[in-house]
């Protein structure tokens, strides 16, 4: 049967998902159809309803969670792995004026900027692969970089402001959920069942064969320097990625409370 898998294009998403969708595994009895999008992209499919399987923003799950079921594997979960808040000269952080952009108002991002830093009202949303040159130009005061950007931000003359996920780590003891992958609940049971087993089965796949992917991570990626794929995935694909697990649960409802 046709099943619609909406992803990234980044390479935690690609390397995961290189089995499934270049045919290494056996995929029966999906036929799937991949679209590629950006984060905020995906969350406004799913909060239209408007998809089978795909990635969201873990903030976004509690305006979704009446039509789509978190899967438990999948997720961009961990320590060490937040959204970076960075600026070209130093910036004062209480400042409730501080112009800062941010990569959608339905990330994950956005929600620890509204935990962390509540005082913060002026946030503007940016496609997540311009905000570092956006903040670069002079046009805000600083910016939130997730994906790849909060590896390369220095190299752009940036400077990190605060550091999102150690920031969560130290007021909730907790890994960040960033994102995770959603079912819709239309599906029965029992293929929500069998894709969950497929991606499993897809990211054990790549842990395996961590090479086997490249080419394909590269035809997606925004960066496509080796080490920096190797530093993004390794950041953001983990055991959690394989199950959530009980901690990583306690985590979506923390972060989702």
């Amino acid at each position: 049967m046709k099943l619609k898998l909406n992803i990234s294009p980044c390479p935690n998403d690609t390397f995961m998902f290189d089995a499934i969708v270049n045919g290494r595994i056996d995929t029966a009895p999906f036929d799937i159809e991949v679209e590629y999008l950006d984060i905020e992209q995906l969350n406004a499919r799913v909060l239209t309803g408007g998809a089978q399987i795909s990635k969201i923003s873990c903030a976004v799950y509690p305006s979704i969670a009446d039509r789509y079921v978190v899967l438990d594997s999948g997720s961009a979960l961990g320590r060490g792995n937040g959204p970076l808040l960075v600026s070209v000269g130093e910036v004062d952080i209480t400042n409730p004026n501080l112009r800062v952009v941010v990569p959608g108002l339905h990330t994950t991002a956005n929600a620890l900027m509204n935990r962390l830093f509540p005082h913060i009202t002026n946030k503007s949303p940016m496609l997540f692969s311009e905000i570092a040159e956006a903040v670069a130009r002079g046009e805000f005061d600083a910016g939130v970089l997730i994906h790849e950007g909060r590896f390369t931000y220095e190299a752009r003359g940036l400077r990190l402001v605060a550091d999102l996920g150690v920031e969560w780590e130290r007021v909730t003891g907790l890994p960040l959920p960033l994102g995770a992958i959603v079912a819709s609940r239309e599906l029965s049971p029992e293929m929500i069942s069998r894709f969950e087993e497929l991606l499993r089965e897809s990211i054990a796949y790549a842990f395996a064969h961590p090479t086997a992917s490249r080419i394909y991570i590269k035809e997606h990626a925004q960066e496509m320097a080796d080490d920096v794929i190797d530093s993004h995935i390794a950041l953001f694909v983990n055991d959690y990625s394989l199950s959530l697990g009980e901690e990583g649960r306690r985590a979506l409802h923390e972060l989702t409370r």
